[in-house]
């Protein structure tokens, strides 16, 4: 029997384990945890299609929005539309079948967040991983298609610049203000478009990193921007917005366990020895695999990232 592909981050680096996997052209679901952290990266063949992180503060909808793509009235009515047929489908579907954005526009901006959640899990130097072979725990409509070594390369050169970046900018959750300038300081200041767009942001309640969720320009151009304003001093901090710790945030932490269970029941074969034993344990285990599908598909679905479907056992 092949031996599961799972340990701990700092003996393996996850560039490593990704190599493996690419190499092998392994399919299946790598699933990485550190703290309360937890991500899943999909593999077709080798090749990274899928990835998603149950506390990332990514909502398609509102960053839609936020990039111009679709306005604050579509957002609502396709918002109300799923919550008024009670629909599985997700927010990314119903826009497109209302016409307010294209297919095209949806992939790229899931392609975009897909990506620099790879990049920034590179950098990960502890915890856990487990693969899980030839096992989706999501159905995905709308995939990508990353090499491993493009995505490593393209890490570890974000990597080095982000490391420069984080000298001049504090901790992601610090809120930036914009700096009282002097008027005779005002006349002087030229800023480009980008610049100006990223400056109206700043307001003195978002963080660092909700700053870089919003923005339309990519996440490193996003703090690569942000470090220039504060070194010319027209940004500063105002103190850490504090994580809210709500019914919602309990339960994401315990995805990893739920994930966990979940494969495991998909996994364990048939017991065979005793039929009138196993038919009595299918109801009991059909149970636990309903009830764990419908804890991760309603704890993340205000994240069009989140499971919208899970396969069950017949």
């Amino acid at each position: 029997m092949e031996q599961a592909l799972q340990g701990n981050i700092g003996r393996f680096t996850l560039p490593e384990i990704f190599q493996l996997i690419a190499n092998s052209r392994k399919t299946g679901t790598l699933g990485i945890q550190k703290d309360d952290d937890i991500v899943m990266v999909y593999f077709k063949a080798g090749r990274i299609i899928y990835g998603y992180g149950p506390r990332q503060t990514f909502h398609l909808g509102q960053l839609l929005k936020d990039r111009g793509r679709i306005t604050a009235e579509q957002l609502d009515d396709a918002v109300n539309t799923q919550a008024r047929e009670s629909s599985s489908k997700r927010l990314g579907q119903i826009l497109m079948e209302k016409a307010y954005i294209d297919r095209a526009d949806l992939e790229k901006v899931v392609c975009n967040q897909v990506e620099e959640l790879i990049y920034s899990l590179l950098s990960w130097e502890t915890g856990t991983f487990k693969f899980y072979e030839n096992q989706y725990p999501t159905e995905e409509e709308i995939t990508v298609n990353i090499s491993v070594e493009n995505a490593i390369l393209e890490g570890y050169r974000r990597i080095d610049e982000l490391n420069r970046i984080k000298e001049a900018l504090p901790d992601f959750n610090s809120v930036l203000a914009i700096s009282a300038t002097p008027t005779e300081r005002k006349s002087s200041i030229s800023l480009n478009t980008e610049e100006w767009n990223l400056l109206s942001l700043v307001d003195g309640n978002r963080t660092i990193e909700e700053i870089v969720q919003v923005a339309p320009l990519s996440r490193m151009d996003t703090l690569r921007k942000l470090a220039a304003l504060k070194l010319a001093g027209l940004v500063n901090t105002s103190g850490k917005k504090e994580q809210p710790t709500d019914h919602l945030q309990a339960m994401v932490d315990r995805v990893s366990q739920l994930m966990e269970e979940y494969l495991e029941i998909r996994s364990k074969p048939r017991e065979t020895e005793d039929a009138a034993k196993t038919e009595k344990r299918k109801p009991k285990e059909k149970t636990t695999v309903e009830s764990i599908s419908q804890n991760i598909r309603s704890r993340l679905t205000e994240s069009d990232l989140a499971p919208n479907s899970v396969e069950e056992d017949n």
